[in-house]
């Protein structure tokens, strides 16, 4: 088998689980999606949009170790656990990001990683693209050996119950998958589905961004108890029309000011124009980071007449 990366198949966004004797869910772990290519004495990791990583992750750079298979393409998620044992995306990237063999080395036992396979594209020297999930899944059960680093992940067949525990913990979500779906190399349909747990809040602007003299992001910030702005994330997606962005560019325009009103530097800082923190916005989120940020924030619509003071406050999530 020649080692090429593959471009993996990816569930579509649900909102609700899908119900029948042919689905299951499974933990949506909040890792690196990767891909392992072994054929004899060779192993190379490949992520989703076919960067090599093998390099980053030396512990599964023999793909003999953890699998029995000749040749092989598993499919799953590399993970790392923060503090509190909850797979977090700011560890993992803590080592995909390593690009000296030093630091990585260093990163090993500073930065333990997990990967969690789910699937598995090739195996012996033929396609397992056309098998039935449940039939690949068998499959991995035989050909896998798992360890302390090296784990199959399980189905669930009640999505609900699954989903109400992820919420519980904070994790990301769940996948629903069907069990009678083939593989689609470079596919992405609604036989995978993907229910991410997201949070709701209001936050004010106190900075934008420009792309071709049109508003693009927003900054945004939250107050704590003693009144002080503090910037929380950028967000530039949403529900916003392109009509709505061009109003707003108009709307900002007198309220520029030439101070920061936030008390710490956004990452933005360098191309951002201030504003009054006057516009109240509310915003959906997957979870802070361990820097007080939000990761994957959307805007859902603006607060008008709300007071920024009174409902933009640490706390409300």
């Amino acid at each position: 088998m020649e080692l090429k990366p593959i471009v993996p198949f990816e569930p579509v966004r649900a909102e609700q689980a899908p119900t029948g004797p042919n689905w299951v869910a499974q933990i949506k772990w909040d890792g690196v999606r990767m891909l392992a290519y072994g054929d004899g004495p060779e192993t190379r990791l490949w992520n989703r949009r076919g960067n090599e990583r093998t390099m980053q992750y030396p512990e599964f750079a023999d793909v003999r170790r953890y699998c029995n298979a000749s040749s092989v393409i598993l499919d799953g998620e590399m993970i790392a656990l923060d503090s509190a044992g909850k797979p977090s995306f700011h560890e993992i990237m803590k080592r995909d990001r390593l690009r000296t063999e030093s630091k990585i080395a260093q990163a090993i036992s500073r930065v333990p990683v997990t990967y969690m396979i789910f699937d598995v594209v090739y195996c012996n020297g033929e396609w397992a693209t056309g098998m039935p999930l449940g039939e690949r899944q068998r499959l991995l059960e035989r050909i896998v050996v798992p360890g302390e680093r090296v784990q199959l992940v399980r189905n669930v067949t009640d999505p609900n119950a699954l989903l109400g525990v992820m919420r519980s913990h904070r994790m990301e979500g769940i996948v629903c998958k069907d069990l009678t779906s083939g593989y689609a190399l470079d596919g992405k349909d609604d036989r995978w589905r993907k229910i991410k747990l997201f949070r709701d809040m209001y936050a004010v602007v106190g900075g934008v961004t420009y792309r071709d003299k049109l508003v693009n992001a927003l900054l945004l910030g939250l107050y704590d108890p003693g009144g002080t702005l503090y910037y929380i994330g950028h967000a530039g997606t949403g529900k916003l029309t392109q009509a709505d962005w061009r109003r707003l560019t108009e709307r900002v325009q007198p309220m520029r000011i030439g101070d920061r009103p936030f008390a710490n530097v956004p990452e933005r800082n360098k191309d951002a124009v201030w504003i009054r923190p006057e516009l109240v916005v509310k915003v959906q989120f997957l979870e802070w980071t361990p820097d007080g940020i939000m990761r994957h924030p959307s805007i859902q619509t603006f607060a008008e007449g709300a007071d920024p003071v009174q409902v933009c406050t640490f706390g409300q999530d």
